[in-house]
């Protein structure tokens, strides 16, 4: 009986060390710092694809290549991290994959600060670029600036009162919701993005020095910690 016991024991120890983590979280790295983020399970073809592009070291050496203070950070063009196309003063930011992804758009994921979204070009289905992403930086709104917004970059969709909450006290991008899609959101180390974003640009936005980065999938021991550190009641 004390053997069985034993053997179930070890059975569920197994069993719940199995367990995959919840969420998946990768890491930008920069000479400004690094940040994790977590990818949002609630758009899977954003998730899996920047999963995917980050196993391959596609981001690895590309630059943050535009910047604008109180915005956000963008990189992921693959041209950033050619020595022909990359030199000091040319224009960067047209360069991808041979794909889109198509929008995901969800209520409750929205430019708050540290969001991390899918940059794209004016297609109308809005698809993401399939490798260039933003970071939000952004800046906190009054309600009546939120009102604007609602007015005239939103054609009069109302932003939820719990989001106008956080866009008036934590800051963010309320235009660019439900037209670009939010994929992630920064859980750590946003001073990064503040820190690029100040950096000094010439006329495209585009940072003065290189700004190269590498991005790497946390081990899913670091994802468990991070759900059991975030979200500890959801276990």
């Amino acid at each position: 009986m004390t053997r069985f016991f034993t053997i179930c024991l070890l059975f569920i120890s197994t069993i719940a060390f199995a367990k995959p983590p919840k969420n998946q979280y990768v890491r930008i790295r920069s000479s400004y710092g690094d940040v994790i983020i977590r990818l949002y399970n609630e758009t899977p073809k954003h998730r899996d694809n920047f999963i995917k592009l980050t196993k391959q070291g596609f981001y690895n050496g590309t630059l943050f290549h535009r910047v604008i203070q109180d915005f956000m950070i963008q990189g992921g063009d693959p041209d950033s991290r050619d020595t022909t196309k990359n030199q000091k003063g040319k224009e960067l930011g047209n360069g991808d994959v041979k794909y889109t992804i198509p929008a995901e758009f969800r209520d409750s994921l929205f430019h708050k600060r540290g969001a991390l979204g899918a940059a794209r070009d004016d297609n109308p289905a809005k698809a993401s670029s399939g490798c260039q992403f933003y970071i939000v930086e952004g800046k906190r709104f009054t309600p009546a600036k939120l009102d604007t917004v609602e007015i005239k970059r939103l054609k009069g969709r109302k932003i939820p009162a719990w989001q106008r909450d956080i866009y008036t006290s934590v800051g963010g991008a309320p235009h660019l919701d439900q037209n670009y899609t939010v994929f992630g959101e920064v859980v750590s180390g946003i001073d990064m993005v503040d820190r690029i974003a100040a950096l000094k640009r010439d006329g495209n936005d585009r940072p003065e020095d290189n700004v190269p980065m590498t991005i790497e999938l946390l081990s899913k021991k670091e994802c468990k910690q991070l759900d059991e550190l975030l979200w500890p009641k959801e276990k």
